[in-house]
């Protein structure tokens, strides 16, 4: 398969996969608290990571361990449990779609602290799609005035470190495999998400409920293919493609969240509709050649 054309499949790929995590935190938060949620997540993926991918920690040598230690809490501690939260506050749909300020925030990361360049036509497709982003927002918050939009800061924080995720990555962390950048993102975070999770609580009352068990089986779910596979394919999609166009598929995320939240009776409108589909057309001007 052509370069262009994997880029292309791991990009639909990813977008499903993240596009329905939104639905599994929700589930999981269920019978597990926002803390909980991110601190299994974390343990659980890097479990699986680990037995599949420890052999190709031999490639991460001397020099990248700064880098891997930064995409770890950048490009994944922090942001797991701040979208751990955010979907306890507002519609899962609607934390996906603002999840979509990343590709905006990586064009500024990357042009102003590692000397990448842009073109106009890729700034225009994401003026594009924020104006997308924008509708859907409004829209929503009209849907749902009950909602605590505050909750909208920890997504914004949670963008502009996976900004740096991707720069980084791209920039000083191509001579290395996806596999070993993931492994050894959470060599490093399993032991702090342990410590995290010691703290709320959670092996006090070893008495799992039903509910707790069906939880369980969600965050296993989001661990295993949410962060553990996804963040695989999205590494590699970062050495094949640019930046921008990596980070692009946030842009598509939440038209596959905003699906799954109508099944889960969370509420769209036309609007919301026809924004997505400015979304797709700002991913379209995005990735365009000339």
């Amino acid at each position: 398969m052509k370069t262009n054309q994997k880029k292309w499949l791991f990009l639909i790929v990813l977008s499903l996969v993240w596009g329905s995590s939104f639905i599994l935190m929700k589930k999981a938060l269920i019978g597990l608290t926002a803390i909980q949620l991110g601190a299994l997540r974390i343990l659980i993926a890097g479990l699986f990571l680990l037995l599949i991918g420890f052999k190709s920690l031999k490639e991460i040598k001397k020099k990248h361990y700064k880098h891997i230690i930064s995409t770890a809490f950048l490009g994944t501690f922090f942001p797991v449990f701040l979208f751990a939260f955010t979907v306890q506050g507002i519609d899962s749909s609607i934390a996906s779609i603002l999840n979509s300020l990343t590709p905006f925030n990586t064009l500024i990361v990357g042009v102003l602290a590692f000397g990448f360049t842009f073109k106009k036509q890729q700034l225009l497709g994401i003026v594009v799609g924020l104006i997308g982003t924008v509708l859907l927002i409004i829209e929503g918050a009209d849907l749902n005035p009950n909602q605590n939009y505050w909750y909208a800061v920890l997504v914004v924080i949670a963008s502009i470190g996976y900004a740096f995720n991707v720069n980084i990555v791209k920039k000083n962390l191509s001579d290395i495999s996806a596999l070993s950048i993931v492994t050894g993102n959470f060599l490093l975070l399993v032991i702090p998400s342990f410590i995290v999770l010691l703290f709320t609580g959670f092996f006090n009352a070893l008495e799992f409920t039903e509910t707790k068990l069906i939880s369980l089986g969600y965050v296993t779910i989001l661990a295993v293919l949410g962060t553990g596979i996804a963040k695989i394919i999205y590494n590699k999609m970062v050495h094949l493609a640019t930046p921008i166009f990596a980070s692009s598929v946030t842009y598509i995320i939440p038209i596959v969240a905003v699906f799954w939240g109508v099944l889960d009776e969370e509420k769209l409108s036309l609007l919301q509709l026809f924004a997505g589909l400015i979304i797709l057309f700002g991913v379209y001007l995005l990735n365009r050649k000339k």
